[in-house]
Order: C-alpha cells, then sequence, then structure tokens
C-alpha cells in the first residue's frame, strides 16, 4: 500500500477500462520538473488519454520538458519560488523572467495567492508579497496584458486548512477576505480572460462560484488538485454538480494539478513532496492515480473508497483517520457533451487562440 495506491491497482491496465474517446482530454493544469519524470508523466497521461497538458514549469527547465514532451506541452509562466531574494523573485526579477517565458511560448501567467504565502511575505519582510492585488503584481499584470498574455490564479485552499492550519485569521483572515482581493483584480482587468485555478479555489461551495462567474464573464475555472476534488465533488448530489456543471459549460474546465518531479525516481529526494514516490514505477503510479481519480470521478457511478490517500481527513479528525485514509469518490457520470467540454472544448476553445 502506498498513498497514491491504497487499493492495490494495476494502474496500466486499469487505463483500459476507461471509454477511448473521440477528443484528446486537456490537462490545464500540472507541474512538470525535469524530463525523466516528465516521460513518465508522458506514458501515464498517453494511456487515460491525455493529449494536451499546460504545465507550471520553472523557466530553466522548460527546454527539456519541451525535448522531452514535443508538441503535447504548453507553459504557463510563473516567478521563482527558491530564489534568495523573494521579494525581487516576485517583483523586477519576474518582469524579465516573464519576458524570457513569452519567448519560450507561454501565453497564460499564474499568480499564486494561497493563504499560506502571508507566511513568505512575512518571512521576506513584506506581508502583501504574494497577495494577488499588491502593487507590484498589479505591474506585472499590465505587462503580461500588453504582452497578450491571459491570468490564471490559485487563491482559496481547502475549508479543511481554513479549519486548521489557517485558523489564526488574525494572521491569515477568513477565506471570503482573499476573494475579496480577487475580485479587485477582476475588475481592474475585466477585458483579460482569468483562469480560477483549483475551481477557483472554493469547490465546496458551488452557489459562490456561480456568483462570482456571473459577475465576471471573463472568469473560467479549471477543476484540478485531485484529492481536494474527489472529496469536495464526491460529497455534492450528482444533480447539484451536473446542474452547476451545464449552467457554466464552456467555463469549466479539466485539470489534475500533477506534480512530476525528477526526485520522484529515487528515494531520499530533497524536493517538496519528494517523498510521494523513491521509484520510477511509484512515480508511475503517482501521476497515473490522479487521471484515474479524476476520469473516475467524471464519468464513471463508482462509489467507493478514492485509492489515494487524503490527509485532510486526519488533519481536521486526528481521533479517527490516519493519513493513509481516503474519502469516498462518488462518480458523476457525466452526460457526454458535458464530458466533452469538460475534457477538451472548454480549454480549446480559450486556450488554442493564444498558444497557435
Amino acid at each position: 500500500m502506498t498513498p497514491a495506491n491504497r487499493l492495490g491497482l494495476d494502474y496500466e491496465k486499469e487505463a483500459a477500462r476507461f471509454s477511448t474517446l473521440p477528443y484528446p482530454i486537456i490537462d490545464t493544469h500540472s507541474h512538470l520538473h525535469g524530463s525523466d519524470s516528465a516521460r513518465i508523466f508522458q506514458k501515464a497521461a498517453h494511456l487515460y488519454g491525455i493529449g494536451q497538458v499546460y504545465t507550471m514549469t520553472p523557466v530553466r527547465q522548460v527546454d527539456a520538458v519541451r525535448r522531452a514532451l514535443g508538441d503535447m506541452v504548453r507553459f504557463i509562466a510563473m516567478p521563482g519560488f527558491s530564489a534568495k531574494d523573494p521579494v525581487h523573485a516576485q517583483g523586477a526579477g519576474f518582469v524579465s523572467q516573464l519576458r524570457t517565458f513569452y519567448r519560450k511560448g507561454a501565453r497564460v501567467v499564474k499568480f499564486w495567492s494561497a493563504p499560506r504565502g502571508i507566511d513568505w511575505g512575512l518571512k521576506a519582510g513584506r506581508p502583501d508579497l504574494l497577495q494577488i492585488n499588491a502593487p507590484h503584481r498589479i505591474e506585472i499584470m499590465k505587462l503580461a496584458q500588453d504582452l497578450g498574455m491571459i491570468f490564471m490564479a490559485h487563491i482559496g485552499d481547502p475549508d479543511t486548512w481554513f479549519a486548521t492550519k489557517y485558523a489564526k485569521t488574525e494572521v491569515y483572515h477568513p477565506k471570503a477576505w482573499h476573494y475579496e482581493q480577487f475580485e479587485d483584480v477582476l475588475t481592474r482587468f475585466p477585458a483579460t480572460p482569468w483562469i480560477g485555478a483549483h475551481m477557483g479555489g472554493w469547490p465546496e461551495d458551488l452557489e459562490f462560484l456561480s456568483s462570482l462567474l456571473a459577475r465576471y464573464p471573463k472568469l473560467y475555472l479549471d477543476a484540478s488538485a485531485t484529492k481536494w476534488m474527489v472529496r469536495e465533488l464526491s460529497r455534492q448530489p450528482r444533480a447539484t454538480v451536473v446542474g452547476f456543471l451545464t449552467r457554466w459549460k464552456g467555463r469549466i474546465m479539466f485539470g489534475s494539478d500533477i506534480v512530476a518531479s525528477n526526485d520522484h525516481l529515487r528515494s531520499g529526494g530533497k524536493s517538496p513532496g519528494a517523498t510521494k514516490a523513491g521509484s520510477r514505477e511509484q512515480a508511475f503510479d503517482l501521476y497515473a492515480s490522479r487521471y484515474w481519480a479524476l476520469r473516475t470521478l467524471w464519468e464513471t457511478d463508482y462509489d467507493g473508497e478514492s485509492p489515494i490517500a487524503d490527509p485532510d481527513l486526519h488533519l481536521v479528525d486526528p481521533t479517527r483517520h490516519t493519513d493513509m485514509d481516503a474519502p469516498r469518490l462518488s462518480g458523476k457520470s457525466l452526460p457526454p457533451d458535458l464530458l466533452r467540454e469538460l475534457y477538451h472544448d472548454a480549454a480549446s476553445r480559450l486556450l488554442d487562440p493564444l498558444y497557435g
């Protein structure tokens, strides 16, 4: 048993159980770091019908990942998060890096503004360092807009984290506060399309997301972050989820949030998340498990435990759960037209004109 395969599945054989679709699935949200792990990711992606992937890859690794994946991969610009001077990296340093990303083909720029970014800002002596509407980020948005790029934003984190990790509201603010900052930039850049990562950061509250989508017609959502989507969308009735996707057909896109790192290919890796896999076989299971769970969620009527361990259960209720426990996965069996919009058409319509 591993965190990516609690049920002992053969993910390579499992892939054949899913329907062969008449279109490629587009994964709008991933993190591919390193060419070796990218090739293992590619094997898993192809088995599960993924034909295109958008990735937040460090600029120094873009060329290597492109050589590994070819036309399958497209890049999303992002600042560096390991720089010795984070204030420079998120400001003036990102200005030059954004231009490099653009020359290398990126046409979407990611603004990571998760609540835990407040800790980064406090450590750097700039509490607003990663706040979505901080002045230095507005300037970068203006440059990206001039380049013809569109924006992606990570705003909210799971409700489970606000009940635990972010319980000190005097530091992290209530969850709604973060969306007030988000609406500020949505209002400042009304003509630029935005992609709200991880179902806009609030899959627990589809009514709120509907109100946001109604107010901002250029806002799109990606349904990435596999464990989060499985846990929270499974809890909601099929009719509620299908109704939401029907109302906002064309504005909700498939994503996985898979992180593929060369550190996954050997034990003792140093990067964040390296402990999730320690061999090529475990790395394949890690990546394939996300596509198995997401296709099961969207396409089938499966009703059982997820094969992926979800430590948030233990985080919220440590007396009842361990880090290896998993939530119920309740498949939503989407109608074919909604499935095609989610898997392919919405992303193709928005992003293909940018990337050619």
